[in-house]
C-alpha cells in the first residue's frame, strides 16, 4: 500500500546525489525571446530549447561563453559577477529577455549550437581566449558567433577574484560590439573534486631526521593543530554555508527511509484494527426460551 511513498523517497535520494554533478546556465538577449526557465534541467533538454530559439536568428551577434569548473554557489555573491547579475535581474535596459537554470545535469554542446547558427543564420565564428585578453572583432555587417573560453577558476580565496575578472571581460566585450542586437549564452561545467578542497600538507624539515621519535611525534602533532586553526580562521569563514557544513548525510537519509517504512507499517496496522466490525447485539444478555431454561 505504501510502495509509491517508498519509491518517492528513493527517487529523492537519487536526485540529491545528482545535484553534485551540476552547474548553472545563464541566457540573456537584447531581443524578445520567450523561453521557459526551469530550475533543474538536463543538458539535452536545454539544448533542444536553445536550438528552437536560435533557429529563428533573433540577433546579429551571438556570444557563447564557456566557463569550466563552476558551481551555483560561485554566482550567489553580489561581488563575484556584478555585471552578469545586472543583466539577468533586469537592471540593464538593453536586455529584454533572460532566464537562468541553477542546476544543469551534463554539459551543453556549444559546438552544436554554433553549427545551428552557421547553418540557419549564416553566421561566422570567432574564438576568443580570455586568458590572453586579446581579441579583434571584425565589423563586416554579417551575423557573428563569438566564442569566449574562460579559464577554470583556482581554489581558495582567489576563486571569487577569477570570476570577477571574467565578468569584467564580458562587460568590456559587450560594450565594444558593433551591433546592439546580441544574445549571450553562458554555459558552465561542474567543478572537479580536485579544485573543491585544498588539503594542508605539513612541511618536513631536515632536522626531523636527527630527533628522537617522541619529539618527532610531538612536533607533527603541533603542526597539525596549527594547520587546523589557520584553516578555520582563513578559509573556513570565507566558504559558503553548504560547503562548511554537511546537511544531507547518509545517516539522515537512512533515518528518513526507515522512519517512513515504520510509519507505513503503523498506518496499515491501525487501518486493520479500525476496519474490524462487531455488532452491538453481541454484547447484550440472552433473552428468550433458551435463557429461561438456563435459569431453571
Amino acid at each position: 500500500m505504501r510502495l509509491p511513498k517508498i519509491g518517492a523517497c528513493a527517487l529523492a535520494i537519487v536526485a540529491v546525489g545528482a545535484f553534485e554533478n551540476t552547474s548553472p546556465f545563464v541566457f540573456f538577449s537584447s531581443s524578445e525571446i520567450l523561453a521557459s526557465s526551469p530550475q533543474i534541467a538536463t543538458a539535452a533538454s536545454l539544448s533542444t530549447i536553445l536550438n528552437v530559439e536560435l533557429e529563428k536568428c533573433p540577433s546579429d551577434i551571438y556570444i557563447i561563453v564557456s566557463q569550466p569548473g563552476a558551481t551555483a554557489t560561485d554566482y550567489k555573491s553580489q561581488h563575484s559577477t556584478p555585471y552578469l547579475r545586472r543583466c539577468v535581474s533586469g537592471e540593464d535596459k538593453h536586455v529584454r529577455s533572460s532566464f537562468t537554470v541553477l542546476e544543469v545535469l551534463g554539459e551543453i554542446d556549444t559546438t552544436a549550437l554554433s553549427n545551428t547558427l552557421e547553418q540557419q543564420c549564416g553566421a561566422g565564428t570567432l574564438t576568443i581566449d580570455a586568458s590572453t585578453g586579446l581579441f579583434d572583432i571584425v565589423d563586416d555587417m554579417k551575423p557573428r558567433i563569438i566564442k569566449v573560453d574562460f579559464p577554470a577558476p583556482p581554489a581558495g580565496i582567489d576563486r571569487s577574484t577569477s570570476f570577477r575578472t571574467n565578468d569584467l571581460f564580458l562587460s568590456n566585450l559587450l560594450n565594444i560590439l558593433p551591433s546592439p542586437n546580441y544574445t549571450v549564452i553562458y554555459t558552465t561545467t561542474p567543478a572537479s573534486q580536485d579544485h573543491q578542497h585544498v588539503d594542508f600538507e605539513p612541511t618536513m624539515y631536515e632536522m626531523d631526521k636527527t630527533m628522537s621519535p617522541l619529539v618527532h611525534m610531538d612536533l607533527k602533532r603541533d603542526i597539525s593543530v596549527h594547520a587546523t586553526a589557520s584553516g578555520n580562521s582563513t578559509n573556513g569563514t570565507s566558504l559558503p554555508l553548504f560547503e562548511r557544513y554537511q546537511y544531507f548525510t547518509p545517516g539522515l537519509f537512512m533515518g528518513l527511509f526507515a522512519g517512513s517504512l515504520l510509519l507505513s507499517i503503523l498506518y496499515v496496522a491501525i487501518s486493520a484494527v479500525s476496519s474490524l466490525q462487531v455488532s452491538y447485539a453481541s454484547f447484550d444478555k440472552e433473552n428468550g426460551p433458551a435463557a429461561q431454561k438456563k435459569l431453571f
